[in-house]
C-alpha cells in the first residue's frame, strides 16, 4: 500500500466538499478518479501532492515515496526553453555533465598531464563522476527525452523555443512529458488527454500500462479510462465508492449496486412501516382497555426504541439531474450541405490543405480527425467563411443554417450575469430564461454568477444552451466534450443522436465518436481521406495514420519529418516487395461499370478505396525520392498516380451528380 485515506473531510470556506472519503492504492495500481464537476476530485489530488491538507481524517503516503502532479498549466522561468523544462528531471545528470566537462578541460592542461600524480588523481575523480553519471541515467537522458517527446507529439525542432511562448495547451503537453521523465512512485494526472491528439493519447495509454509506479487519473475520457484503469473510485455526495474494474465494468457494477441498494431500501421501508403500524395499534389497544393496559404501552415503547436504534438506509438516487439538451432544426437544408472540390491552403511555405475534396450530405454525422496542427480548425474556419482558401472551390448548400461551437472560446470579460447574458443573446424574458437555464443545470443563485467567473464546464453548458436555442440544421463542433463531465457528455451524445440535421465534429474523444458518428474524414499530410464507420470500425485503417503521426512528431506549429525513419521504412518495404513501380501495377480498383442507382455509402466506399491507394502511392513516392541507391521506374509510377487521380475525379463527379 502506497496511499491511504481514512474518513477524510475537507471544507472550502463554509462549503463541505468531501464529507467521508476512504480508499487505498497499492503499488503499481492504475486508478481512475471520477465524478461530476465540482465533487472534489482535483481537491483529492492536491491533498495527495501536499498542496493542501485534510480538515479531518487521516492521509497516509508511504515514507520516501516520490509524487508527481500534472499541473493544468505548468510554470517555468521566463528564459527557460522547452528542452530546459523537459530536462528538469535530469538536473543532477546535467550538473554532473558540466562538472565532467570542467574536469576534461583540466586534464587537457599540459601542466596537469605532465604531472603523473595529479593526473592520476584527476582521472580517479573523473572515473567516479562517470559512474555517478551512469547510475543517474545520464547516457539514457537524450534517448528518453526524445522517446517521450515524440510519443506526445513534441518535435525536436520545438526544443529551442522559449517555454513562455507556448500556448496553454502546449505548456500542459510539455509539462506532462517532463513529469513522465521524472518517473515518480506516485503519478497524479488531472485530465491528461486534454490537448493531445489520438496518436499521443494511444501512446500515453501504452506508457501508463507499462508504468511500474502507482497512477491516479482524474479524467472524463471514458475510452482512456477503459484502457488504463483497473480500479475506479467515484466521488459522489462527498464520499468515495470503489469499483475493482475498468470504466465499462464500473458502469455495470454501479447499476447493479444501485438496484440492490434500492431493493434493500424498499425492504427496510416496508419493515419500518410495519413496525410503525404495530406501535400505533399497540397504543390504541392499550388506551381502549378498561382500565388501560400498561403492558401494551410497554411493548409499544420497546418497539419504538428498536425502531429509533435502527440504522436507516438512504434512498439511493437512481437518476441524477443532467442537461436537458434537445437539439432541433428550424428548417431542413438541401441534400448537399458542404462540397469541397480541390481546396488548397498554405501559410508561407507550410502547406495545410492540398487538393482536398469531400462531400457532406444532409443528415450525415461525420468526425474530422487529424494530428494537432494538421489543419482541422483551419478547414472548419473555411466552412464558416472566416478563412478563404487559396485555391479550389468550397460551396455551402441551400438553406443551410450553421451552429458553431468553438474549442476554447473564452467567456466575455464584461461583468454580466449568466441570466442577463442569456437573455440578451436570445432576446428572452427573465422568467422564461430561468426555465431554459435550469435545463442546463443553472439553478437558483447559479444564474447570478458572473460570466467571467464561470468554470470551463459551466461555460460549455451555457454555450450549448445558446446553440440549442438557435435551432441550426448544420452543427460544426470543435472539441465539444472539453470541460464537460461524463454525465454532461452522455446528455450531449444523446441529443446529437436524435438531432435530425447534419453534424461535422472535431473530437479526440473516441467514446463520443463511437456513439455519435458514422463517417470519418481524416486530414493528414494536407490530404483528406474518407472512411465509413465510427472509430472502432475504422481503427485498423486509422492505426497506420496514428503510427505515421508519431513518426513525424506533429505539433501545433507544423510537422517535422524524420528523414531517416522514412528512408528505413521505405527500404524495409522495398526489400519485401521488390520494384515499387511493379508493386502498384496491378492495384485493385473499383470496376469501371455503370453505377446508376448506387447509394451514397456505396459511392463513398469506392472513393475511400481509391483515396487510400492514392495516399499509399504518394507516401511511397515521397520516400523513394529521398533515396539514390535504387532504380525506380518513375514513368510507370507517375502514370499510375495520374490514373488514380483521374478515377478519383470521376468518382467525385458521379457522387455529386447523384444529388443534383
Amino acid at each position: 500500500m502506497i496511499i491511504s485515506l481514512w474518513h477524510v473531510k475537507k471544507y472550502y470556506g463554509a462549503n463541505l466538499v468531501l464529507s467521508d472519503v476512504s480508499f487505498e492504492v497499492k503499488d503499481g495500481e492504475k486508478v481512475g478518479l471520477i465524478g461530476r464537476n465540482g465533487t472534489g476530485k482535483t481537491t483529492i489530488l492536491q491533498m495527495l501532492s501536499g498542496a493542501s491538507t485534510p480538515d479531518q481524517g487521516d492521509l497516509f503516503i508511504r515514507k520516501g515515496a516520490t509524487i508527481g502532479l500534472l499541473d493544468q498549466v505548468p510554470s517555468a522561468h521566463e528564459s527557460a526553453s522547452v528542452y530546459d523544462v523537459l530536462a528538469e528531471s535530469y538536473a543532477e545528470v546535467r550538473r554532473l555533465e558540466q562538472e565532467m566537462k570542467q574536469v576534461e578541460v583540466t586534464m587537457s592542461d599540459p601542466a596537469i598531464s605532465a604531472d603523473e600524480k595529479k593526473l592520476n588523481h584527476i582521472l580517479q575523480q573523473y572515473g567516479q563522476m562517470m559512474e555517478q553519471f551512469e547510475r543517474a541515467g545520464g547516457y539514457e537522458m537524450e534517448a528518453s527525452i526524445r522517446r517521450i517527446s515524440a510519443g506526445l507529439g513534441i518535435a525536436e525542432e520545438q526544443y529551442s523555443r522559449p517555454f513562455s511562448s507556448l500556448s496553454g495547451g502546449e505548456k500542459t503537453k510539455v509539462g506532462l512529458a517532463a513529469l513522465l521523465l521524472k518517473q515518480p512512485d506516485i503519478l497524479l494526472l488531472d485530465e491528461p488527454t486534454n490537448h493531445l491528439d489520438m496518436a499521443a493519447i494511444e501512446w500515453l495509454e501504452s506508457f501508463l500500462l507499462a508504468y511500474s509506479g502507482a497512477v491516479m487519473i482524474v479524467s472524463h475520457d471514458r475510452y482512456f479510462l477503459d484502457r488504463v484503469a483497473g480500479k475506479m473510485i467515484e466521488i459522489e455526495d462527498g464520499e468515495a465508492i470503489i469499483y475493482h474494474t475498468n470504466y465499462s465494468g464500473y458502469q455495470k457494477e454501479k447499476e447493479e449496486r444501485l438496484l440492490q441498494q434500492f431493493a434493500s431500501y424498499q425492504e427496510q421501508q416496508k419493515k419500518i412501516k410495519k413496525m410503525q403500524d404495530t406501535i400505533k395499534q399497540l397504543i390504541e389497544w392499550g388506551n381502549r382497555a378498561n382500565p388501560p393496559n400498561p403492558g401494551f404501552h410497554r411493548r409499544a415503547a420497546s418497539m419504538q426504541k428498536a425502531l429509533d436504534r435502527m440504522e436507516k438506509l438512504k434512498r439511493p438516487i437512481l437518476e441524477r439531474k443532467t442537461m436537458d439538451l434537445k437539439l432541433k432544426q428550424e428548417d431542413r437544408s438541401g441534400k448537399q450541405v458542404l462540397v469541397l472540390d480541390g481546396v488548397t491552403k498554405a501559410y508561407g511555405e507550410r502547406k495545410l490543405l492540398s487538393g482536398v475534396s469531400g462531400l457532406l450530405l444532409y443528415g450525415e454525422r461525420t468526425a474530422l480527425l487529424g494530428s494537432n496542427g494538421a489543419g482541422k480548425s483551419t478547414l472548419m474556419k473555411m466552412l464558416l467563411g472566416q478563412v478563404d482558401p487559396d485555391g479550389g472551390n468550397l460551396r455551402v448548400g441551400s438553406r443551410v443554417e450553421v451552429g458553431y461551437l468553438a474549442q476554447e472560446e473564452a467567456p466575455p470579460s464584461e461583468n454580466k450575469t449568466v441570466l442577463r447574458y442569456f437573455c440578451e443573446e436570445v432576446a428572452m424574458e427573465e422568467g422564461e430564461a430561468r426555465g431554459e437555464l435550469a435545463r442546463f443545470l443553472f439553478y437558483g443563485a447559479d444564474v447570478f454568477k458572473r460570466i467571467a467567473q464561470l468554470s470551463g464546464g459551466e461555460w460549455s453548458r451555457l454555450r450549448l444552451a445558446l446553440l440549442m436555442y438557435r435551432k441550426p440544421n448544420l452543427l460544426l463542433l470543435d472539441e465539444p466534450t472539453n470541460h464537460l463531465d461524463i454525465d454532461s457528455r452522455e446528455a450531449l451524445e444523446e441529443a446529437l443522436e436524435n438531432f435530425p440535421g447534419t453534424l461535422l465534429v472535431i473530437s479526440h474523444d473516441r467514446y463520443f465518436i463511437n456513439r455519435v458518428v458514422s463517417k470519418l474524414w481524416v486530414l493528414e499530410q494536407a490530404r483528406l481521406s474518407v472512411h465509413i464507420g465510427n472509430y472502432d470500425e475504422c481503427r485498423d485503417k486509422l492505426q497506420t495514420w496514428m503510427d505515421h503521426s508519431r513518426q513525424l512528431g506533429v505539433v501545433s506549429t507544423g510537422a517535422h519529418t524524420d528523414v531517416n525513419t522514412v528512408e528505413k521504412k521505405s527500404q524495409q518495404q522495398d526489400s519485401k516487395a521488390g520494384d515499387p513501380a511493379k508493386r502498384h501495377a496491378d492495384d485493385v480498383l473499383p470496376k469501371q461499370v455503370t453505377r446508376k442507382g448506387q447509394t451514397a455509402p456505396q459511392w463513398e466506399r469506392d472513393i475511400a478505396l481509391v483515396e487510400e491507394q492514392l495516399r499509399q502511392l504518394d507516401e511511397e513516392m515521397a520516400a523513394l525520392s529521398m533515396q539514390t541507391d535504387q532504380e525506380v521506374d518513375w514513368t510507370l509510377l507517375m502514370a499510375k498516380q495520374q490514373e488514380l487521380r483521374q478515377q478519383l475525379e470521376e468518382l467525385y463527379a458521379g457522387w455529386l451528380s447523384m444529388e443534383e
